[in-house]
C-alpha cells in the first residue's frame, strides 16, 4: 500500500477515536534503535518511544533473538497450562518488587487490564468497593480505567462508580493555591478530608502514578507520596502504584517509580516498556492481597510464552547493560541541556520529571501561567519537520514529553536538544511575528 493508501484505509476502517499528534497521520514503516522511517523514507530520532514503550531500543537484536527462538518453540497456550517462559519471568519479577514483597504476578495484554486486575484484587482483599484515585491521572482505555483516571478529555461515554478523585501533587499549577514547600503538601494532607466526605470512609485503595504520564510527567515532591499511604492505610485501604510509565529503570537508579518516595506498595501495575513493543500488562502483588482473587479467571493470551519470553529477555538487558543507571545519568545530562533551553526559549515556562522521563510545559506568559496550548501544537509539527518525534500531553495540551529509549547516550541528547531548540525557535518567531 502507498502512503495515501494507508491514510484513506484509517480513516474508512478504523474507528476515528484513535487520535494522531500531526495535522497528518505520520506513516511509520520501520524502525531500528531510536530512528524510525516513514513511509517516503524520512529518519526520524524518536525521543516518545512509543509513548513511553520502547525501553531498549526498535527491534533490539537481543531481545529479538530470545523471541524468534521461542516462537519455534511454543507460540501460545492460555493460563489454563502452565508454562516455562510465564514462570521464569514472574520469579524474575518478585526479585525486583520493593523489598522483594511483591511475589505474585498475573499476566494480560496492556496497562489498562492490569489496573482493572488491580482494582479487583484491591476489592477482594479488603471486602470494600471505594477507590481514591488522583486528579489529571490516566489508568487506561476500559470504562473502569476511564473511570479512575481524571482527565476529562479521555473519559468517553459512561464511566462506573465507586471512584472519588483526589488533588494530585502539580506544584507548578497548585491546586490550593500555595507554594512548596511552605504548603506543607496540603494536597496530600486534603485526602483525609475527601476520604472522610466523599466516601463511606473505608475504601478498598488508592491508586496513583509515581509521576504521572498523561498528565504531562507531573512529578510530586519527596512527601506526597508518604502523607497520602498514611491516610489510604488508616481508612483501610490498600496502595496500587501504577508503573506502567515509570517502571523498569525509567526514573533512574530504581527498578519502580514508587521507590524514589520511600512507599511499598502493596500492588503494582505495569506494561509498556516492560514488553519494548511486545503487548504485556502485569500485576503484580503481595502473596495474601494475591489470595484473595479467588474463583475462576483466565487471560487467553496473559501469560503467553512469546510475550514472557520477551519481557524477560528486556529485563535482562536493563540488567547487563545497567540501564536504571544510565537513566540516572544519561537523565541528568538531559535535564541541564533542557533548563539551558528554558534560559533561551521564554515559552518554557517549567521544565520536571525524573530520569529519562523529561518534560517542558508551554506557557504564553511565565508570569500569568497561561497554557500555550496552540503553540504546542506548531512545535509537535516544527518538531517533526526538523526530524525529530515527540509526545504531547497535560490536561490543557500544553506540555511536551520524552521518554526515549532508555539505552541512548548524550550525543543522542545532543542531537535531539539541537532539534528541539529549532522547533521552539520556529514557533518563537511565529508569536513574534503574530504580535507585530
Amino acid at each position: 500500500m502507498t502512503k495515501d493508501e494507508i491514510i484513506l484505509a484509517n480513516k474508512e476502517y478504523l474507528f476515528p477515536a484513535v487520535f494522531h499528534y500531526f495535522k497528518e497521520p505520520l506513516v511509520v514503516a520501520r524502525a531500528k534503535d531510536q530512528y524510525v522511517w516513514d513511509a517516503d523514507g524520512n529518519q526520524y530520532l524518536d525521543f516518545l518511544g512509543g509513548i513511553v514503550t520502547v525501553s531498549v531500543g526498535h527491534c533490539n537484536e537481543e531481545v529479538n533473538a530470545k523471541v524468534h527462538r521461542q516462537m519455534d518453540t511454543l507460540q501460545h497456550v492460555s493460563t489454563v497450562y502452565a508454562n516455562e517462559p510465564q514462570a521464569v519471568l514472574a520469579k524474575k519479577i518478585a526479585s525486583l518488587t520493593p523489598q522483594g514483597k511483591l511475589t505474585k504476578s498475573f499476566f494480560t495484554n496492556s496497562g489498562t487490564e492490569a489496573n482493572e486486575t488491580a482494582i479487583l484484587a484491591a476489592r477482594c482483599y479488603t471486602g470494600s468497593t471505594e477507590i481514591v484515585a488522583l486528579r489529571h491521572s490516566y489508568h487506561g482505555r476500559s470504562a473502569q480505567a476511564m473511570t479512575l483516571t481524571g482527565q476529562g478529555a479521555w473519559r468517553i461515554g459512561p464511566t462506573s462508580a465507586g471512584v472519588v478523585h483526589a488533588h494530585n501533587a502539580y506544584c507548578y499549577r497548585c491546586p490550593l493555591g500555595l507554594k512548596y514547600p511552605d504548603c506543607e503538601v496540603k494536597c496530600a494532607e486534603d485526602m483525609e478530608d475527601l476520604i472522610r466526605s466523599s466516601t463511606s470512609g473505608r475504601i478498598a485503595g488508592f491508586i496513583g502514578e509515581p509521576i504521572q504520564g498523561v498528565a504531562g510527567f507531573v512529578t510530586p515532591p519527596k512527601e506526597y507520596f508518604k502523607i497520602v499511604e498514611r491516610i489510604v492505610r488508616n481508612h483501610g485501604g490498600i496502595f496500587i502504584s501504577d508503573e506502567v510509565q515509570t517502571g523498569w529503570g525509567r526514573t533512574g537508579n530504581k527498578w519502580f517509580g514508587i521507590e524514589h518516595w520511600g512507599v511499598t506498595p502493596d500492588i503494582m501495575t505495569g506494561a509498556k516498556g516492560l514488553g519494548n513493543g511486545s503487548p504485556i500488562g502485569l500485576t503484580v502483588a503481595r502473596p495474601e492481597v494475591a489470595d484473595s482473587v479467588k474463583g475462576l479467571t483466565i487471560s487467553t493470551f496473559g501469560g503467553n510464552p512469546v510475550t514472557s519470553t520477551a519481557a524477560k529477555a528486556v529485563i535482562d538487558y536493563i540488567e547487563d547493560h545497567r540501564l536504571p543507571v544510565n537513566c540516572a545519568e544519561t537523565g541528568a545530562y538531559l535535564r541541564g541541556r533542557l533548563e539551558e533551553l528554558q534560559g533561551k526559549h521564554e515559552i518554557i515556562g517549567e521544565v520536571r520529571g525524573m530520569g529519562l522521563l523529561q518534560a517542558i510545559e508551554l506557557v504564553e506568559d511565565r508570569q500569568t501561567k497561561v497554557p500555550a496550548t496552540a503553540a504546542t501544537a506548531q512545535a509537535m509539527e516544527a518538531a517533526r519537520e526538523n526530524g525529530l518525534l515527540l509526545g504531547k500531553g497535560g490536561m490543557y495540551g500544553n506540555v511536551l514529553r520524552f521518554s526515549p529509549p532508555m539505552n541512548i547516550g548524550r550525543s543522542d541528547v545532543d542531537q535531539f536538544i539541537g532539534m528541539l531548540d529549532k522547533a521552539l525557535a520556529t514557533v518563537g518567531a511565529a508569536i513574534a511575528g503574530g504580535r507585530r
